[in-house]
């Protein structure tokens, strides 16, 4: 696979819903990646699945047993969709690494190797929301994300110039009240215990919630 276009439709072939190629030169410092990794990858495949609505309406006030088995399952498709990829990238010659979808290495910031949300960004595929997610217009925030880092020379993608506007169904039913008015003011310490709180109580076995994805189908639908 050397075009744009061969990776795309091979992305799709494996399920994936979301597409989109960023320039992440600007991002490569913030990724916690080892020595000289990060220096070696210009560019970035951002891919996306979107998850299951039935799924998403079971959920109240708090992540269901449901919801926790299909967030793992939608990871899987996508670490093994990005396995797949980079690998097909590595045989023209050129490098690709494969980012996980949900693997956290430093566990006081809650950050992984990359954060997928920014490279999703800068590949078109919508902006930060309310909910601290990334919001896409015709699926909102109800898909997951991974990357594929690589230095296979890629036209990128344009960042949307737009936001949430007057959409605010996230902001009331949000357990731990993190989600503002402004992006920039969500409260990531009050997400965070709740999350724990979610845990603690033995409802998953992750740190997930699944309230506000659920409430975020998009400033189109809402």
């Amino acid at each position: 696979m050397k075009t744009r276009e061969e990776i795309r439709e091979y992305a799709e072939s494996l399920g994936i819903s979301l597409f989109g190629v960023a320039d992440v030169r600007s991002l490569r410092d913030g990724f916690l990646l080892g020595p000289g990794t990060s220096g070696r990858f210009d560019f970035a495949l951002s891919m996306g699945v979107r998850l299951s609505d039935a799924v998403l309406e079971d959920i109240r006030s708090e992540p269901t047993p449901l919801y926790f088995h299909h967030y793992k399952q939608a990871n899987y498709l996508l670490d093994r969709v990005a396995h797949l990829v980079a690998l097909g990238i590595q045989e023209t010659g050129r490098q690709a690494l494969p980012v996980a979808a949900s693997q956290i290495v430093d566990w006081e910031r809650q950050r992984g190797h990359v954060s997928h949300k920014k490279i999703g960004v800068l590949a078109g595929l919508g902006w930060i929301g309310r909910n601290n997610l990334l919001v896409n217009p015709e699926a909102g925030a109800r898909f997951r994300l991974v990357s594929v880092l690589t230095d296979l020379p890629l036209e990128p993608d344009k960042p949307l110039e737009r936001g949430c506007g007057d959409c605010r169904l996230c902001v009331p039913v949000c357990p731990a009240g993190a989600i503002k008015e402004e992006a920039a003011d969500f409260d990531h310490r009050a997400c965070y215990e709740k999350l724990k709180e979610f845990r603690r109580r033995g409802l998953v076995g992750q740190l997930i919630c699944g309230v506000c994805v659920k409430a975020c189908r998009g400033p189109l639908s809402s």
